[in-house]
């Protein structure tokens, strides 16, 4: 058996990818020439000037790999589900999620121990607009910079003083080895995750049977049920990076439970809401919730985060 694996660059993703590797030969007892990585540099690694809003979304991370495997380049692809568009190009699909880390962002500063200890005024450097809009409602008092690149290169600005604080995952600092460099986790009750946070998903060729049989034994299916959940509630709201939406699902003895929040991009409100019951249901409460957020939030809150995602000067 032969298996090319396709990833990202980053030592995040390559870190990822070859876990991803290692789990593959101990399953099937294959050796290292059997089990090759791919490395596909992708839009969003390209471009490190805009924000990921101004120049097409999340889906950058994704797109050249996902190409890799129509054209039968690699046989799986490897991404933080984070990045994954909640709706997958035809002729794709999930064929496993690794078992899920550490769902908290971490609060990072060489000055400062906590958010709450940041002076008025101090420059938060961060390139996602639900951390954004969620320290915004947190702590209005704050300035926020674009910040954007791997870990390495973020914390580097950060050395710089670009910025006073930054947030990363804990989850991607966990498996760089880095979890000395959190100065704060931050409780998920004060700022709920990004959808499918420090989870990992292989993508394959849908009906590859010889793939999705490698991958069976890779899937760990409580943390597949939890972020298929917040995937459904992201994607009936229509939320991308483009659009301020966390959620976190938990599942326990067989009961789910969800909570999710949408937020105004400049954080002056958020809504959270929570739903809870069987596996099975998951989807339909998902949706409900999703339902119940927008009714809540009224349609002001789709006016608005037009408005801010509109390019200056207008649509031209």
């Amino acid at each position: 058996m032969m298996l090319r694996i396709g990833t990202r660059g980053s030592p995040l993703a390559l870190v990822q990818a070859r876990d991803v590797r290692r789990r593959l030969m101990a399953a099937h007892d294959l050796g290292e020439d059997q089990v090759k990585i791919v490395v596909i540099t992708t839009s969003g690694d390209r471009i490190q000037d805009r924000a990921l809003a101004q120049i097409g979304g999340k889906g950058l991370f994704t797109k050249e790999i996902e190409e890799a495997l129509f054209e039968n380049r690699v046989d799986l692809a490897v991404h933080s589900m984070k990045d994954m568009e909640t709706k997958l190009p035809d002729g794709l699909t999930i064929g496993a999620v690794l078992e899920r880390e550490d769902v908290r962002d971490a609060f990072i500063s060489l000055r400062h121990g906590s958010l709450d200890a940041l002076p008025r005024g101090a420059l938060v450097g961060t390139s996602s607009l639900r951390r954004r809009a969620q320290l915004k409602h947190l702590r209005p008092d704050v300035e926020v910079v674009e910040f954007r690149g791997n870990v390495d290169t973020r914390l580097r600005k950060l050395a710089d003083g670009v910025a006073e604080a930054t947030f990363l995952a804990c989850a991607g600092l966990n498996r760089l080895g880095m979890a000395d460099r959190v100065t704060a986790a931050v409780p998920v009750a004060n700022m709920l995750p990004a959808v499918a946070q420090a989870a990992v998903a292989i993508e394959i060729r849908a009906g590859d049977e010889r793939v999705a049989a490698a991958l069976a034994a890779l899937n760990h299916e409580p943390t597949a049920l939890c972020v298929t959940a917040e995937r459904a509630f992201l994607a009936r709201l229509d939320g991308s990076c483009r659009t301020p939406v966390a959620a976190n699902a938990t599942l326990s003895a067989g009961c789910l439970h969800l909570t999710g929040e949408i937020l105004m991009p400049d954080g002056s409100k958020a809504w959270r809401g929570e739903r809870q019951g069987g596996a099975a249901e998951a989807l339909k409460f998902a949706i409900d919730l999703a339902d119940e957020l927008l009714a809540v939030a009224g349609p002001g809150y789709a006016t608005a985060v037009a408005a801010a995602m509109m390019p200056p000067g207008g649509r031209g």
